[in-house]
């Protein structure tokens, strides 16, 4: 789709068929760039949430996915990537008109990264069930296994921020696992993840009601999904204010949660550090996708030694990119995903300068005519940053940087892990075994030595304290959708062998 073609038009996805909401509402979405409308999605109402719980359970109870074997599985979820990567260009392209991210990281990282993870998925699906345990003779002979089993009915909530990755994030390990699921994605950023269902749907790659995307509000979409008492698991990625409450609603059921949420990642820049990879490093860090990323690094921990030095490269660089059109490949940074992120990013750069941070580049504001219908916000650099300021410790989801000057090592760690975040952080240090004992010290689910933002699918990826529950990817991925079941068999099959009979059993007569 491109933005001379006409309005598309996208209902819910609830037990293999496209239906209407229930009371046939829709909301139009709009280019974060232009302002123009690209498409029209439907509004589910309470009993379209029912619905679609109700077509996951029933699908779950059949077992036609949940009993099919490992195998099939993972052949089904490799079908539904193959026809995935098929549609690389349209998706990319859909990605970018919807939630402003670049055409260059849309098409180069998003779409093939989020395919590539759903390899790593159907590898998981793999996986035999069962693992057997060791030999156990005390207190008698007995073989043991462990059996991982598939939970039942997923709801998923996903973000606005990277629509496609989060989606197969959510919907890879719940099929691999041989769950059923309802997929809300986020209101602002849906067409994707419902262009891949039409995808999967025209190829009828899954029974029906094992996969449904239904869209509409948070606050009632995603609090429906979360006390609904046959949905048995909650998966959210997204704020932590918005986590707490799924936390709270979901442990009154007793469902399984992962939650994955906000952060303030910090970037620490060691003293014998390459200056020029750090430089470039830190840039990625902070406005990669505009810094609408939950593991940015947007506090940047210089040492005396090099803080001018790198500041004043940085601010360099920084200003040399190019913010403009998305689908330009030309273009460095896209839009804000909305208009009340733009005010909500341009309100902390606003409070940055009345805390007394120093405004080094960027700041409130755009001159570019040809930007005016778009929610643009400049790359923004604040240096004399105190840890303490409000633009140090809240998640600002925007390309805003502070700079916090430290004078020993042992200082940056403490100021690392001075948050009540804790999801990620990067160490740039040209000595690797400084750096990794930096990185053992930082209070972060994930630490990269050298590098930011490089997510692996085989690696857990979850954070510390308010930054959530839980790990997705890697093993644990599989372990987050799975019941465990431990099976004894007592292999004796002789009464007198047993060291209970003589505890609570009547005696038998000699």
């Amino acid at each position: 789709m491109t933005q001379s073609d006409s309005l598309r038009s996208f209902g819910l996805y609830i037990d293999g068929a496209w239906v209407a909401a229930s009371d046939a509402a829709s909301e139009t979405l709009y280019n974060p760039a232009t302002g123009e409308p690209i498409a029209q999605v439907a509004r589910a109402t309470i009993h379209d949430i029912d619905r679609a719980v109700e077509a996951a359970r029933k699908s779950f109870d059949i077992g036609s996915w949940a009993q099919m074997r490992p195998v099939d599985r993972a052949k089904t979820i490799e079908a539904i990537a193959d026809l995935l990567e098929e549609n690389t260009d349209e998706l990319a392209e859909l990605e970018t008109l919807n939630g402003g991210a670049t055409l260059r990281k849309s098409s180069w990282l998003d779409i093939p990264v989020g395919i590539e993870h759903l390899r790593y998925f159907a590898d998981l699906a793999r996986q035999h069930p069962m693992q057997t345990l060791p030999y156990i003779d005390f207190p008698s002979p007995s073989a043991n296994a462990v059996w991982r089993e598939p939970i039942g009915v997923c709801g998923q909530i996903i973000p606005w921020n990277y629509p496609f990755l989060m989606a197969i994030w959510k919907i890879g390990p719940a099929l691999a696992a041989g769950n059923s699921l309802v997929l809300k994605p986020a209101s602002l950023t849906p067409v994707t993840a419902l262009r891949m269902a039409e995808l999967i749907h025209e190829a009828d790659l899954l029974p029906h009601g094992v996969f449904n995307v239904v869209t509409g509000p948070g606050g009632l979409v995603g609090e429906r999904l979360t006390s609904h008492p046959k949905v048995d698991k909650i998966a959210f990625t997204g704020s932590t204010e918005v986590g707490r409450r799924i936390a709270e609603v979901a442990g009154c059921n007793l469902k399984r949660v992962t939650l994955e949420l906000g952060g303030k990642s910090p970037v620490v820049v060691l003293p014998n550090a390459d200056l020029d990879l750090a430089v470039d490093g830190a840039i990625w860090a902070a406005f990669m996708h505009s810094g609408q990323s939950c593991e940015a690094g947007t506090r940047l921990l210089l040492p005396d030694s090099l803080h001018d030095q790198f500041v004043e490269r940085m601010v360099a660089r920084v200003e040399q990119l190019v913010l403009g059109d998305p689908l330009d490949l030309t273009t460095d940074l896209g839009p804000l995903v909305s208009a009340a992120q733009k005010r909500a990013v341009e309100a902390y750069i606003e409070l940055g300068i009345q805390e007394g941070a120093t405004l080094r580049c960027g700041g409130v504001g755009i001159d570019d005519p040809k930007l005016a219908n778009g929610h643009f916000v400049r790359p923004t650099i604040f240096t004399d940053v105190h840890n303490q300021m409000r633009i140090a410790q809240e998640e600002i989801f925007g390309p805003v940087l502070s700079v916090i000057r430290y004078h020993t090592v042992g200082e940056a760690i403490t100021i690392a892990n001075a948050t009540n975040y804790g999801l990620a952080a990067s160490v740039w240090s040209r000595d690797l075994q400084d750096a990794q004992e930096v990185a053992r010290a930082i209070r972060a689910g994930t630490v990269w030595i050298n590098d930011h933002h490089l997510i692996n699918a085989k690696a857990p990826f979850g954070g510390y304290k308010d930054s959530g529950i839980g790990r997705e990817l890697g093993p644990n991925a599989l372990d987050a959708y799975s019941e465990i079941k431990h099976i004894h068999t007592d292999l004796t099959q002789e009464r007198t062998r047993r060291i209970w009979v003589d505890i609570v059993t009547p005696r038998l007569d000699d």
